[in-house]
């Protein structure tokens, strides 16, 4: 990676606090605007007595704290998305074509990595085990594949120019996953490499990860999520600085990220400051 230059360092900075700006007044908006609804988000704990015996403040703290923990992390993955598109070109869906032997391929894996007692474990050379599953299909154009036909959604499906290359992440922000959600995580993985690799000339580089905005451990500590690590192996990890310099395309880009955040969070602690008046008064 390359150091950051001003002009970029620039932009990722506005994108980060315009950013921060419109989630600390749509969020303070939304939940304000709730405060005579008992449906609204705040409001429904009322009809958990569990949490409504416990008093008001409880009962605002536990919902509000649950509602800004999925609503940061929403606006993480945009603001992870804007900056991409300073560096690369930016999707979030591939279309195209996955065959039934790369199915069988991905479930075997799948089953393998599941499997305590199966030796086989996660590293990069199964993509080409997808990859060469489709070699009948692209030696032989008289086939009808109309059937195989599949548009996947993606987190993020980033091309390089300058390298010609493509990335394909899947972003969790804690990463913080049962095994069922792990096993889900990389079959999306698994079928979009299938899928781009299938459309693309047979040379393409394709490069795929499971990332998270942070590291729940501490940043610069292991990261040992062993249920996400059971399905993917290092190279495919961008944990929380790494991913952050990855989008940034500079071993800065995570220190200009949280410094710029850092500086734009009294926009979000106002608006808490806001509801917390309107809920529970002074």
């Amino acid at each position: 990676m390359i150091n950051i230059n001003v002009t970029k360092e620039q932009a990722i900075r506005q994108i980060v606090k315009s950013n921060v700006i419109n989630f600390a007044q749509t969020f303070s908006e939304r939940h304000i605007s709730e405060v005579g609804n008992p449906n609204g988000t705040i409001n429904m704990k009322i009809h958990n007595v569990f949490i409504s015996a416990l008093g008001p403040e409880i009962q605002y703290y536990t919902s509000l704290v649950r509602s800004l923990d999925s609503s940061l992390g929403n606006m993480l993955e945009r603001m992870a998305l804007s900056i991409a598109e300073l560096k690369f070109d930016v999707t979030q869906n591939v279309e195209g074509y996955l065959y039934p032997e790369q199915y069988q391929i991905i479930s075997t894996l799948l089953e393998g990595y599941k499997n305590s007692k199966n030796p086989l474990k996660p590293e990069m050379a199964h993509y080409d085990q997808i990859d060469k599953a489709s070699a009948v299909y692209r030696n032989d154009a008289s086939l009808d594949v109309s059937a195989f036909h599949k548009t996947h959604v993606s987190d993020y499906c980033f091309y390089d120019k300058g390298t010609n290359e493509y990335y394909i992440i899947e972003l969790k922000i804690g990463g913080d996953l049962d095994n069922k959600k792990a096993r889900s995580e990389k079959e999306a993985i698994f079928e979009q490499y299938a899928i781009l690799k299938n459309i693309l000339p047979e040379d393409a580089k394709i490069t795929c990860y499971f990332a998270t905005a942070y590291n729940r451990f501490g940043e610069g500590m292991p990261w040992q999520q062993g249920r996400v690590r059971q399905f993917f192996c290092e190279d495919e990890l961008l944990i929380g600085k790494d991913f952050w310099d990855f989008v940034c395309g500079s071993e800065e880009g995570y220190n200009v990220v949280i410094d710029e955040y850092k500086k734009s969070a009294s926009f979000i602690l106002d608006a808490l400051n806001d509801i917390k008046y309107t809920y529970l008064g002074d």
